[in-house]
C-alpha cells in the first residue's frame, strides 16, 4: 500500500486509512489520556488532523510502516504543540483561568508550558542527536514499545533501552536549566 501511495495511485492513500485508522486512534488516546485537564481535542478529531497533514503530504515517501508511524508521531507532536501555542496566545486566553459555571470553580489550567518546555528541549535534542529524539517521539508520542522501536528504526532492543534512559535525563536537565519544571 505504501508502494502504491509512493507511485501516485489516486485511491492507495483512501485504501490506507482503514488499515491504520485503529491504531492512530489507540496512539492519539493514549497522547490525549497524558495530556493535562482541560484538553478539548478528541482522539477522533487528532487522528483525522495527522492524517491530512502525513497522507496529503505529496514529498512524503515512507520505507516502511515503522517510518508511515514516526511520521505519524512526529505529526500529532506538531498538533499538540501548535494548539499549546495557540491557547497561550492572549487573544485565545492563554494565561487566563477556566472557570467551569456549573461548579463556579476555577479549573486547573491546561499544561501549555510543560509541553512547549518538552517541545523546545526535544528540538534540541534532536539538533544533537536525531536517533535518539526519534526513540522518545515514538515511545512519548506514538507510545511504541522497546521491541517496536528497535525493529522500526533497525537498531538492537538494548540500544533503544540506553537511548531512552539518556534522552530522559537530557530532556529531564535541559528543562530543569531552562527554568522550567520538568514533567512529572
Amino acid at each position: 500500500m505504501l508502494d502504491a501511495i509512493r507511485q501516485g495511485h489516486p485511491r492507495a492513500a483512501e485504501e490506507l486509512l482503514p488499515l491504520v485508522y485503529d491504531e492512530l486512534r489507540k496512539l492519539a488516546a493514549h497522547k490525549i489520556a497524558n495530556e493535562a485537564p482541560g484538553q478539548t481535542l478528541q482522539a477522533t478529531e487528532l487522528v483525522h488532523e495527522v492524517w491530512l497533514r502525513v497522507a496529503h503530504d505529496k514529498d512524503q515517501h515512507w520505507e516502511n510502516c515503522a517510518h508511515f508511524f514516526a511520521a505519524a508521531a512526529e505529526a500529532m507532536r506538531r498538533i499538540l504543540v501548535e494548539r499549546a501555542r495557540r491557547r497561550q496566545r492572549l487573544r485565545h486566553g492563554g494565561g487566563q483561568a477556566q472557570v467551569e459555571l456549573e461548579e463556579s470553580a476555577i479549573a486547573a489550567p491546561a499544561d501549555d508550558d510543560k509541553m512547549l518546555l518538552v517541545n523546545e528541549a526535544l528540538e534540541a535534542l534532536e539538533a544533537e542527536d536525531a536517533l535518539q529524539a526519534q526513540v522518545v517521539k515514538l515511545r512519548f508520542f506514538v507510545g511504541l514499545s522497546e521491541s517496536e522501536i528497535a525493529r522500526g528504526l533497525g537498531v538492537s532492543e538494548k540500544t533503544v533501552q540506553r537511548y531512552w534512559v539518556h534522552a530522559k535525563a537530557w530532556l529531564y536537565e535541559r528543562i530543569r536549566r531552562e527554568g522550567g519544571k520538568p514533567p512529572a
